[in-house]
């Protein structure tokens, strides 16, 4: 097979015509990331639950292997042509004697100072291209637009003391290419509840997901001035960077992969959240298989004092790191339990003040819900897996709201709609019957949050639905006295019983849907684990035989006699 290529520009190429098998045809536009079918070169797009890339042109496949392999030989043939360029360019390095940024700019520029942290720069020879990105987002923003763009923030937000002081200091602005890598392709996740529950794999893909490569740099300053949009991406060329500063990337081969990681997990969580139903969640994911290709982002950087502020160069959005940390308190799980307990304690002994309840009735009332609310809370907070405490500081970022700018004549004029970061929703799969299955997990569902109230509502008024039975429900005789012993014993424990056992068995337990080709959806009862079926009839044989069987008899008889009391009185 026969490929010729016509570049129509460095954003996009073109296949022109392939001959295979005596066809000749007009092939797809492609973006620069795209994972091609190499059956007729049209993109091919990941399909999530096969785990495969599917053409949608010609219906051919592409491995994840040969997808890594072909994009490889991209950038092999991308670094060649960048290492004989550079030959025709005078360029310099620069290393910072205070942060330890490096920075790559033409001979004749005249930089003097880092533009991260206003320390003076060594500068050095540079004399090949290894560290210089194969793609490129030029800058769509001027710096004295820029500036503006910078302002008008400050406008908006004069109560802000950062705001006061970046508004002196916008003629410090300085725009540089920072090093990125540009992600794309399938990951896997393990996620759990943190306050318990079982593991689930998860599968997505990930698209135009952009990792920092620089380790001095705030990572979350950067990503408050996100999303780029990739479709401005060309190939790389010198004249791009003419006048700008470059920094090159200076992270190692595994902070990479850990800051591919994290961020994935941080994409991923709102969906997991809401599968899972709780923002409690772990999420581990691992990016083994993804394509990865190194390019450079415009942005305009401002640094002093304690301030840090940063302006997309294609969009316009402003994140500013605030000057002060913030703090919060983290509590372990028991000290949660005990404030919950007595804050519920003593808005309810306020209540009953205020109803003109007598103060014997209060102190009494007051003891006695402390210790259920001790119980409840105990048992509800000892899921969590949280135990220390301490003071966690942080900085807030602010990020500008809006959409890009964009420019209508000589004005840069803001879009009102905002461009979301795009996040791919991943798939949950599972082992069914020995075969991995692309599922979907209900946990909460309405039928069964009603059974299991249901369930605790039986065992609290149990006696007294066995002795409506046998007095042939007849209320009027029904004297609540009689299981006044079992009250004392399931109204505190009932609470702890739908919290600690019923929650656990339905976060352990999920209804499972298996994903059908159309995305139907069927209901998947797997069969009951024949283990637990051998342990409960171990326990009814264990507690049948002596000795054992005299206490089974003895509560057994105890019931009884509560509930013949409760069904006809003491008389």
């Amino acid at each position: 097979m026969i490929i010729l290529l016509s570049r129509d520009g460095p954003e996009e190429y073109t296949h022109v015509n392939y001959e295979c098998g005596g066809r000749v045809e007009e092939m797809k536009n492609g973006k620069l990331y795209d994972i091609h079918c190499p059956t007729c070169g049209a993109p091919a797009y990941f399909d999530i639950k096969k785990q495969i890339y599917n053409c949608s042109y010609c219906g051919g496949t592409v491995g994840i292997d040969q997808a890594k392999s072909d994009h490889k030989g991209f950038r092999e043939i991308q670094k060649r042509k960048l290492n004989k360029d550079v030959r025709n360019f005078e360029l310099q390095k620069a290393e910072c004697t205070g942060c330890g940024a490096k920075l790559v700019f033409d001979k004749g520029d005249a930089v003097a100072n880092c533009a991260f942290c206003g320390r003076s720069l060594v500068r050095k020879a540079f004399v090949n291209a290894d560290n210089i990105p194969e793609l490129i987002i030029p800058f769509s923003i001027t710096e004295s637009e820029a500036r503006v763009v910078l302002k008008d923030w400050c406008d908006k937000n004069k109560k802000k003391p950062e705001a006061r002081k970046i508004s002196m200091k916008l003629d410090d602005l300085n725009g540089c290419y920072l090093s990125y890598e540009l992600v794309k392709g399938p990951v896997k996740c393990d996620v759990s509840r943190i306050d318990g529950g079982s593991i689930y794999e998860c599968g997505g893909f990930v698209d135009e997901v952009l990792i920092n490569c620089s380790a001095k740099l705030d990572n979350r300053l950067l990503d408050g001035m996100e999303p780029y949009e990739p479709d401005g991406l060309k190939e790389f060329d010198f004249s791009y960077v003419a006048g700008h500063q470059v920094k090159i990337g200076d992270i190692s081969n595994d902070e990479l992969i850990r800051r591919i990681d994290n961020e994935v997990g941080e994409d991923y969580k709102p969906v997991i959240q809401r599968t899972l139903e709780t923002k409690a969640v772990s999420v581990n994911a691992h990016a083994y298989d993804v394509v990865r290709m190194p390019v450079l982002l415009p942005v305009y950087y401002l640094a002093f004092d304690e301030c840090l502020a940063a302006v997309n160069g294609q969009t316009g959005r402003v994140s500013v790191r605030a000057e002060k940390d913030s703090k919060y308190i983290i509590l372990p799980w028991w000290l949660k339990a005990i404030l919950s307990a007595a804050i519920g304690t003593v808005s309810i002994a306020l209540i009953m003040l205020l109803l003109g309840a007598e103060t014997d009735l209060i102190y009494v009332a007051s003891g006695c819900l402390l210790l259920i609310l001790l119980i409840i809370f105990f048992a509800a907070y000892s899921q969590q897996k949280e135990d220390r405490c301490g003071l966690v500081t942080y900085r807030k970022i602010y990020a500008s709201k809006g959409g890009r700018y964009i420019r209508e004549g000589d004005r840069l004029v803001q879009t009102k709609e905002e461009h979301k970061k795009p996040v791919i929703p991943p798939v949950f799969f599972m082992d069914i019957e020995g075969k991995r299955e692309p599922v979907m997990l209900k946990f909460t569902a309405p039928l069964r949050v009603a059974r299991a109230l249901m369930l605790t509502f039986g065992i609290v008024f149990l006696p007294v639905i066995f002795a409506l039975l046998i007095n042939g429900f007849d209320f009027s005789q029904i004297n609540l006295g009689g299981s006044a012993v079992w009250f004392c014993l399931a109204v505190p424990l009932a609470p702890v019983f739908l919290i600690k056992y019923g929650r656990m068995d339905i976060y352990d337990n999920p209804w499972i849907y298996l994903i059908g080709e159309n995305d139907g959806k069927k209901r998947y009862r797997p069969k009951k684990d024949s283990e637990e079926k051998r342990y409960f009839k171990l326990f009814i044989i264990d507690i049948i035989k002596p000795p054992l069987l005299w206490v089974t008899l003895i509560m057994m008889l105890l019931f009884c006699t509560m509930v013949y009391l409760t069904a006809f009185g003491f008389e």
